[in-house]
């Protein structure tokens, strides 16, 4: 068989998800890195960015819930999901790590808007901010534990790639809607994770090539570092402008969300191309 498959056809399926599964991949991500930020900012005491952080990770998993249950077809299929516990399975980690850290977002930006069970909501606080970074990079995981080709063959990035994002679109959304004076730590999070991003988007476009180069994934991919970059470079403004801190995090915000497309999109055109299945068989048995 030549890397053009069988009479040209596709070698795999193309996958079943559809759009709503790399916009939760981006408001999970958003939340997770909310919360963290939140964590880090109630510890050393700086309020107004831990209430607006706080707000970032239970907006972004109120979002979240409807988009996984349009996913999954019915509510009932995501607790069926929790009635078995699977280390190895991204699948099963990822339902039972979204049980727990939904929940305890939600119940910690509850109590900061009340006030009331101070100490259930720290505690909540504190459990969706270490369980925050398993947040944003466990779709990564989840992606590229597949067959198509421009998933699996990045396994190596996508973690890195979805953290970056993630941290990059919650330093962005914390910036815009703190204080300037307290959002020091939402602007450093910001630049941290805007490279993070752009570094791991370069080494997987350089390592696996092919859909994160060209077609629509790649324009995707472009547009994304230009949103990316010019949001990292408006941050450096942000310091004193609050208005450049709204617009340094919309941008931040628009990247990670491109990002994700751009990925899910590339996942299609590799499966559409048998080469892209072909090839890389033929090479590891060199």
């Amino acid at each position: 068989m030549s890397d053009t498959g069988y009479y040209g056809r596709p070698v795999l399926k193309r996958p079943v998800w559809k759009w709503y599964v790399p916009a939760y991949f981006f408001t999970g991500g958003l939340a997770g890195a909310s919360s963290t930020l939140a964590l880090g900012a109630a510890i050393t005491g700086n309020r107004p960015l831990a209430r607006a952080a706080r707000l970032a990770s239970a907006g972004g998993m109120a979002a979240s819930f409807p988009l996984l249950v349009v996913d999954l077809g019915r509510p009932a299929r995501f607790a069926n999901m929790l009635r078995v516990a699977k280390p190895t399975s991204p699948m099963s980690v990822g339902s039972w790590l979204l049980a727990a850290f939904g929940p305890a977002s939600v119940a910690a930006a509850a109590g900061d808007l009340t006030g009331r069970l101070p100490r259930v909501a720290a505690f909540a606080g504190a459990a969706a901010g270490a369980l925050g970074p398993a947040m944003t990079t466990y779709t990564g995981v989840l992606v590229a534990d597949t067959a198509i080709p421009a998933w699996h063959g990045a396994y190596r990035e996508l973690p890195l790639l979805f953290a970056g994002s993630a941290a990059a679109s919650a330093g962005g959304v914390a910036m815009a809607a703190t204080p300037v004076e307290a959002a020091g730590p939402a602007r450093r999070l910001a630049a941290l994770g805007a490279v993070m991003e752009l570094g791991a988007a370069r080494a997987m476009e350089s390592r696996v090539g092919g859909p994160y180069a060209t077609g629509r994934a790649g324009g995707l991919a472009r547009a994304a570092a230009a949103c990316t970059v010019a949001g990292a470079a408006l941050t450096l403004v942000a310091r004193r402008r609050r208005g450049a801190a709204v617009g340094a995090g919309g941008l931040l915000a628009a990247g990670s969300v491109l990002t994700r497309f751009s990925v899910f999109r590339a996942g299609f055109e590799s499966a559409d191309d048998p080469g892209a299945t072909i090839g890389p068989q033929r090479l590891r048995r060199r």
